[in-house]
């Protein structure tokens, strides 16, 4: 479970269909046809590349095949193979998935609008139409455009000679902005001021395409939230017994071909030559590379090496070397209470007063524990289980957040949040009584809000939602996220790092860097 979430919603129903109900836009592959509601124009499961299967399964996205006639908008494409999970019961076994849902809001300026293109989270579940933009749309006045991509097998397989090894996810990702920039126009948007936008996994995809040569010029801003590019996978952090890695979303295109191997000679496709594996794996039916254990985990990490990702993300982060344009990225105030809440408390394994200094211990060294401790001690007002996840929370998540505005600030405009709304809804199943908080990707469903957020959220907690999408609409539009009707947002810097806090009772500058111990991390052998 590299990175939660594929979903908060569902996609609009055609409940609110006027009686007109359709709309025709003529694309590169031909016409289509949408709906058109009150407030918006919506056209779901139009494709944006050919149906990546048969000798196109782990090939770079190819061109649509151009249709004759008026191709049906109305209702999503089929999400992309994949499994039910602890946190999504959507399972695929269709290839061919690679669609975008394009939302228009109806009224609001006349000019071409800002666009704003999201890549959903998790990487191994999810599609672009579990996210409802409706309000995002209407009251941003901008048109969202959310993507399906290739997912774990799918998108990140790789063999020794395959060209593209581990990086079809972002190849996928690349050929919808080039989508984008081609078409948009033809939906009233403004393919010069395209807004690159994602969470956890489709945060740290937003930052490979900043570093990403074949990247460049495909967009022209970036949010990106709880994203984790620098960060690295300490031992016992995800799961009781999960190892440590040297990133959470890295590796190398060598170790993604040799697990290919693996996983191909286990799977019956053991065959010397690299051709023959590759043309055996193209033949095994989607069903079967799903039950494969484990698989749509394992190829959860993007490669680098190759043409794709010449460079290591995380180095070419800290050398300065990534695209110049806008940024807004963030966090959540108790980021790791996800994983400790589902992975720990939510099989019965919460953790104990015992287990605390041991768990220290195998993360951070034995060395390290006193002074940890002296920081973190175990206290009435919370159990262990919340303790630990605070010291995850700020020793990689908030400390890599930290770390990559400054990096950020030092080139271009940088505008950092923290979501600290502790009682936001949750539409995670953690257990009984575990006190979630501000966990990983609460902050979603604000901007993408639907109706079950709104039925669940308090009147303040619509406002926070309000003022958020308003927020987000500003940034699409002028790169920075102020306008009225809302706080002002200083811009992060490195005389003034601040840091806008998101919460129902405070919108406003917060101390983060101290608030998450960030000096004594940084300085730390942690």
């Amino acid at each position: 479970m590299v990175a939660l979430l594929c979903s908060v919603g569902a996609s609009p129903t055609h409940a609110d269909a006027r009686a007109r109900n359709d709309d025709v836009v003529n694309t590169e592959g031909g016409l289509v046809r949408g709906r058109v509601t009150t407030e918006h124009r919506i056209f779901e499961g139009v494709p944006y590349a050919a149906p990546p299967k048969g000798q196109l399964r782990w090939s770079a996205p190819q061109p649509v095949q151009p249709w004759t006639g008026i191709r049906d908008a109305t209702s999503p494409g089929s999400p992309c193979p994949q499994l039910p999970s602890q946190i999504s019961p959507i399972s695929s076994e269709e290839e061919d998935c690679l669609f975008v849902n394009v939302t228009v809001p109806r009224g609001g300026d006349p000019a071409a609008k800002p666009v704003m293109v999201w890549i959903h989270g998790d990487g191994a579940v999810g599609a672009g139409h579990f996210f409802d933009p409706r309000r995002l749309t209407a009251d941003g006045d901008v048109i969202v455009v959310t993507v399906n991509y290739r997912l774990g097998l799918f998108g990140g397989f790789g063999l020794p000679g395959l060209q593209g090894s581990g990086t079809f996810q972002l190849q996928d990702q690349q050929a919808a902005m080039r989508w984008v920039r081609s078409n948009i126009a033809a939906f009233g948007g403004d393919p010069r001021n395209v807004t690159l936008f994602g969470v956890s996994y489709g945060a740290t995809a937003t930052s490979a395409h900043l570093t990403a040569p074949q990247s460049r010029g495909l967009f022209d801003r970036a949010i990106l939230e709880s994203g984790f590019a620098l960060m690295n996978m300490l031992p016992e952090s995800i799961a009781p017994g999960s190892p440590g890695l040297p990133w959470w979303a890295w590796r190398t295109e060598p170790e993604t071909d040799q697990t290919g191997l693996t996983v191909a000679r286990e799977l019956g496709c053991g065959q010397v030559d690299p051709a023959a594996v590759l043309a055996c794996m193209r033949a095994l039916p989607v069903k079967t590379l799903l039950g494969y254990p484990q698989v749509m985990q394992i190829f959860q990490q993007m490669a680098y090496g190759g043409s794709t990702l010449p460079e290591l993300p995380a180095l070419a982060l800290r050398g300065g070397r990534f695209h110049q344009m806008p940024i807004m990225a963030g966090g959540t105030r108790d980021e790791h209470r996800t994983w400790v809440g589902l992975l720990r408390d939510g099989i019965g394994q919460p953790v104990t007063a015992d287990q605390y200094p041991t768990l220290l211990a195998k993360a951070f060294g034995l060395q390290n524990v006193p002074a940890i401790e002296q920081r973190y001690p175990l206290n009435n007002a919370e159990t262990p289980s919340i303790t630990w996840a605070t010291v995850l929370t700020d020793a990689t998540w908030a400390r890599r957040t930290q770390e990559l505005n400054e990096l950020f600030a030092a080139k271009m405009p940088t505008y950092a949040y923290e979501f600290a709304d502790r009682n936001a809804p949750s539409y995670l199943p953690f257990p009984p009584g575990f006190p979630a908080g501000a966990y990983h990707a609460a902050d979603t469903p604000y901007t993408f809000r639907d109706a079950k957020f709104t039925e669940s959220a308090t009147p303040e907690q619509i406002a926070l939602s309000d003022k958020m999408i308003k927020y987000w609409g500003n940034f699409a539009r002028n790169g920075h996220p102020n306008g009225t009707g809302v706080p002002t947002w200083p811009e992060f810097d490195a005389n003034s790092p601040t840091v806008q806090s998101l919460a129902p009772e405070q919108i406003g500058p917060i101390d983060y860097a101290t608030a998450h111990k960030y000096d004594f991390w940084r300085r730390s052998s942690a």
